[in-house]
């Protein structure tokens, strides 16, 4: 959808894509990432994905890191490159002129069958 514009990218991050539960010294879920509900992310859990986030958007599409390693290194943080000063998107990495397959598909279903159960969705609800 985007991929002709020169003013606008969506890039995937796949930081998070083959990551493994952080562990403890003793081998066990390290708690100490999760909130109180074992679900979401303590502050410690964001800290180490907004890093992860970070260093994907500094490094080219094609390379990307595809997991978290959680160590707390602050050191494994990117500085951006003064021979390239920029987030990377496909046409700065070397994909700009790369032939895809970017035909349009029409949706598995149509509009208006999303309008007719929605309403009566409302219909049925109201009864």
């Amino acid at each position: 959808r985007y991929e002709n514009r020169e003013d606008f990218a969506v890039v995937m991050q796949p930081f998070f894509r083959n990551t493994l539960l952080p562990l403890d010294s003793t081998s066990r879920p390290d708690l100490s990432f999760f909130a109180a509900d074992c679900f979401h992310f303590s502050v410690r859990g964001y800290a180490e994905m907004a890093m992860a986030l970070w260093n994907n958007m500094l490094e080219p599409v094609g390379e990307k890191q595809t997991y978290n390693n959680f160590t707390l290194d602050r050191s494994k943080l990117k500085c951006p490159n003064p021979e390239k000063p920029f987030l990377f998107t496909r046409r700065n990495s070397g994909f700009g002129n790369s032939d895809l397959n970017l035909e349009k598909t029409e949706p598995s279903v149509p509009y208006w069958a999303v309008i007719v159960a929605a309403t009566a969705g409302v219909l049925l609800g109201s009864l």
